[in-house]
């Protein structure tokens, strides 16, 4: 067992290059299944919510909702927020972006029937056609240095009307149960190597809170879901 008090900055597999289309759409294959029956995609879905219940007035059924996703992955979130949106009858236009070119075009297959433009880049290198509604991230922060990630959230208030983020919570519980989960029903290499690396790679609250306040970003609510996960939403 690591020493999990700290946070770790080791690189993982998939932030690698060279890796093949046929291992990353395995990987996100398997990360759509984690997100579906851990929660994930419940939590991303309820950040959603939260910032358009904040904004009713704005958000009417006449109004395309414009949401952006940087490392969008395999496009699973958006997907499970488009279901979401159908069932509230918003109409929604999504911007999906990775800087790997391999999971765009794993994600303009398993996402083929929602409304989204796809752009390989960097995020910090886009420029929207209009200043999106929300954006958010998902499993997407823990990449990064503190202070990468400091520029981040400031970049994700200046870019947007609300923005949140949906990541993981370091934890011992956390750690073992992944590891032992992955070993069990993981065909990837990529994902036995790094879901128990990304939960190492995580935060505590306290962490969140100091990036948050560094980045200068004042109205911000930081909730713990299962499955040790942080969802931490804010006015743009």
């Amino acid at each position: 067992m690591p020493n999990l008090s700290i946070r770790s900055y080791q690189k993982e597999l998939l932030d690698g290059k060279g890796l093949s289309f046929e291992d990353i759409k395995r990987n996100m294959q398997e990360l759509e299944f984690i997100n579906h029956y851990l929660g994930g995609h419940a939590i991303t879905t309820l950040g959603i919510r939260k910032i358009v219940n904040r904004h009713q007035t704005d958000y009417s059924p006449s109004h395309m909702l414009h949401i952006a996703e940087i490392g969008c992955g395999g496009g699973d979130n958006l997907k499970a927020i488009n279901r979401w949106c159908l069932s509230h009858h918003i109409p929604v236009q999504f911007t999906g972006i990775d800087i790997n070119n391999e999971c765009i075009t794993y994600a303009r297959e398993n996402a083929k029937d929602i409304n989204a433009d796809w752009i390989t880049s960097d995020y910090r290198e886009v420029k929207f056609k209009s200043q999106p509604d929300i954006i958010f991230s998902s499993l997407f922060c823990h990449h990064f240095t503190d202070e990468e990630l400091i520029h981040q959230l400031q970049w994700m208030k200046q870019a947007s009307r609300g923005f949140f983020i949906n990541d993981l919570h370091r934890h011992p519980l956390a750690y073992q149960s992944i590891k032992i989960l992955t070993s069990l029903f993981s065909k990837s290499y990529l994902v036995k190597h790094d879901a128990p690396l990304s939960v190492w790679r995580g935060f505590t609250r306290n962490e969140w809170v100091s990036l948050l306040e560094a980045a200068e970003i004042k109205n911000f609510s930081i909730e713990w879901k299962w499955a040790f996960r942080w969802l931490i939403y804010a006015e743009g």
